[in-house]
């Protein structure tokens, strides 16, 4: 009996270890980032605390910086959304001029395709099928009157 306790089932697998699907490349990538964030957010801390420390004159020189720096960020937000206007007017230019037209002829075409197919059937399959079952019919109507052996 302890034999058998000891054996591994053969039904059960063994566990298996999954590796990181990440490259040594990519792991430096990640790290580097990190460590970049992190450095990042320990010179703003610095930053507000030597401010908090200096003099109201030191703190007026950085606010007006900064302020000088939001207005120029203001500048570039207005020009990307000046850009994107226009791309969005191009946009519905090309949909309303050159796409609405294409739906159109392809929605003709379709329409024309359809009455063809119409016009196919009830000329040309419906006759060539009644006439098939009257062939079948006589057919069958001459195999009864001359059944074979």
């Amino acid at each position: 009996m302890n034999e058998r306790l000891q054996q591994p089932d053969p039904e059960i697998p063994a566990p298996t270890v999954e590796k990181s699907s990440l490259t040594p490349e990519e792991r430096k990538r990640i790290v580097l980032i990190v460590i970049s964030l992190v450095v990042v957010i320990a010179l703003v801390v610095v930053g507000v605390v030597l401010l908090l420390q200096a003099g109201g004159d030191t703190t007026g020189m950085v606010r007006d910086i900064f302020i000088i720096f939001m207005a120029l960020e203001s500048l570039i937000i207005g020009v990307a959304l000046v850009i994107m206007i226009i791309q969005l007017s191009v946009l519905i230019n090309l949909i309303q001029n050159e796409i609405k037209p294409i739906l159109n002829a392809t929605i003709e075409t379709v329409n024309t395709l359809r009455g063809t197919t119409e016009f196919i059937s009830d000329n040309l399959a419906e006759p060539v099928i009644r006439l098939n079952e009257y062939l079948a019919m006589f057919k069958k109507f001459f195999d009864i009157l001359r059944p074979r052996k």
